[in-house]
C-alpha cells in the first residue's frame, strides 16, 4: 500500500507545479489585462480631457465675441436714429436758406422761412413715429399724474376742471415707456363770482 501511495506522490508533486505554473499565468494574464484596460482608460481620459479643454478654449472665444459684438451693437445703437435725424437738418439748412434769399422782400423771406419751419417739423414728427416715438395728447383730456406735470392751475369756463387747459411741452411716449411727460396748466374749473362784501 505504501507502493501505491508512493507512485501517487510524483504524479501529484509535477501536477502541483503545473497547476502553480497555471495559476501563476493566469494571475499574470489578469495583471497584463488589467494593465491594458487601465492604459485604456488612461488613454480615454486624456481624450476627454483634451475635449474638455478645446470646449473650454471654444466657449471661452464665444464669450469674448458676443461681447465684442455687444459692445459694437451699444456704440452704433444710434445709427439708425441719426440717419433719420439728417433729413430734418437738411430741412433746417433749406429753410434757412429760403430765408435768407437775396433780392426779396423780408415778408417773402419771412413766410418762407415759416413754411419750412412747418415742413421741417412735420418730417421730424414722421421721423419719429418710425422710431415708435408717439406725442401725448393732452388739451381738453382728464389730468393723469401719470403723463402730466401739472406746472399751474387756472380757472376757465370752457374745460371742466381737472382737465387740461394748456400745455407748456408736449409730452411723448417711446413704445410703450413715457419718455417724457406733458407739462400742462390744469383747469381749476368755471370762475368763480365775486362775494358781495
Amino acid at each position: 500500500m505504501s507502493t501505491e501511495f508512493a507512485n501517487d506522490s510524483p504524479a501529484a508533486e509535477t501536477a502541483a507545479p503545473e497547476e502553480a505554473i497555471q495559476a501563476e499565468d493566469a494571475a499574470v494574464a489578469e495583471a497584463v489585462e488589467e494593465k491594458q484596460q487601465l492604459i485604456a482608460a488612461q488613454e480615454e481620459a486624456v481624450q476627454y480631457k483634451d475635449k474638455f479643454l478645446r470646449l473650454a478654449a471654444e466657449f471661452d472665444n464665444y464669450k469674448k465675441r458676443m461681447e465684442r459684438e455687444r459692445l459694437i451693437s451699444l456704440k452704433y445703437a444710434g445709427e439708425y436714429i441719426m440717419k433719420e435725424m439728417l433729413s430734418v437738418v437738411d430741412n433746417l439748412e433749406r429753410a434757412i436758406a429760403a430765408g435768407q434769399a437775396e433780392g426779396t422782400s423780408a415778408e417773402i423771406n419771412l413766410n418762407a422761412l415759416s413754411e419750412g419751419l412747418r415742413l421741417t417739423h412735420k418730417n421730424m414728427i414722421a421721423s419719429l413715429e418710425k422710431l415708435e416715438v408717439k406725442g401725448i395728447d393732452s388739451i381738453g383730456k382728464p389730468f393723469d399724474p401719470n403723463v402730466h406735470e401739472a406746472m399751474t392751475m387756472e380757472e376757465s369756463d370752457q374745460v371742466a376742471a381737472s382737465h387740461i387747459l394748456k400745455e407748456y411741452e408736449k409730452g411723448y411716449f417711446f413704445k410703450d415707456r413715457l419718455l417724457r411727460p406733458a407739462k400742462v396748466i390744469v383747469s381749476a374749473g368755471k370762475k368763480s363770482a365775486p362775494a358781495d362784501a
